[in-house]
């Protein structure tokens, strides 16, 4: 299997993988990371066997192998999921690239989030054996995936992606090829719905995100959410929904979050967004 997504799951219950990336040190990074999360994993799965615990480290550790050559990755592989960049024409390139070596079976998909996996798939020579896998962050905690099937996935693709979900200690929901599929097709507009609502100026994004966490029950509010996810990820996908259907009122861009784009305010990873972080 060659596995360019959080393969620590697949790993530990039981498959090959191959993590590819595109350097040595980013290699080294993952592994680390993964090593590390394991660790956390078996405090609380194994907190009074820790001969169980090392040992689940060490058979997870034997199933993973990293590389930086793709195509001569993909000569021997069952699945390949992707999740590179969120961006159509490279995520297009490196489907194309290994269609031409990946092995006639080879199942193809993609965990992106928001474009089209129809699209994906028109750029290999598979489009019956292409489908979405969509996991959710972080991936070891988050049971959900979102198995997609295109109007040209083939039955026997789509039931092997809900198989290897399963097999991956996931609970797979499926879903056709629309934007956003189940859950960003409900969350993002519920965000931009919020933003709005400041924008208008009808509440302070203070009281909106309290109103929603001691009313609603969610975890976070829209505007903690956003600066998350990620301000100019939000952005990225609404443009691309409005695109696609410019005349839906759910997917009309907002100025205000344009705004904090182009000021390079994006949330949590750059210190401020619609709060300020230290």
């Amino acid at each position: 299997i060659f596995f360019l997504f959080n393969f620590q799951v697949a790993a530990a219950s039981g498959h090959t993988v191959v993590l590819v990336d595109q350097s040595d040190e980013i290699l080294k990074k993952s592994a680390k990371g993964i090593e590390e999360s394991l660790k956390r994993v078996i405090k609380k799965k194994f907190a009074d066997k820790p001969e169980a615990g090392a040992e689940f480290i060490e058979k997870t550790l034997k199933n993973l192998t990293t590389s930086t050559d793709a195509v001569a990755v993909v000569h021997s592989t069952d699945l390949v999921i992707e999740a590179i960049v969120e961006n159509q024409e490279i995520k297009n390139e490196l489907f194309k690239r290994l269609d031409k070596f990946a092995p006639e079976h080879t199942i193809f998909a993609s965990n992106t989030s928001s474009l089209q996996i129809t699209q994906l798939a028109n750029s290999t020579t598979r489009q019956d054996r292409f489908g979405g896998l969509h996991f959710f962050n972080p991936v070891p905690m988050m049971k959900l995936v979102e198995v997609i099937k295109t109007p040209m996935t083939s039955q026997k693709t789509f039931e092997s992606l809900v198989d290897f979900s399963k097999a991956v200690g996931k609970s797979p929901v499926s879903c056709k090829d629309t934007p956003g599929f189940i859950v960003n097709r409900l969350l993002v507009p519920y965000m931009m719905e919020a933003v709005r609502l400041f924008e208008r100026g009808d509440a302070s994004k203070e009281d909106i995100d309290v109103a929603m966490k001691l009313g609603a029950g969610y975890p976070m509010g829209p505007f903690e959410l956003l600066d998350y996810v990620g301000l100019d990820t939000s952005k990225y996908i609404i443009d691309g929904w409005h695109s696609l259907e410019p005349n839906n009122p759910l997917f009309a861009p907002s100025p205000l979050l344009n705004k904090l784009v182009e000021e390079k305010k994006l949330g949590k990873k750059t210190g401020e967004g619609f709060y300020k972080y230290k």
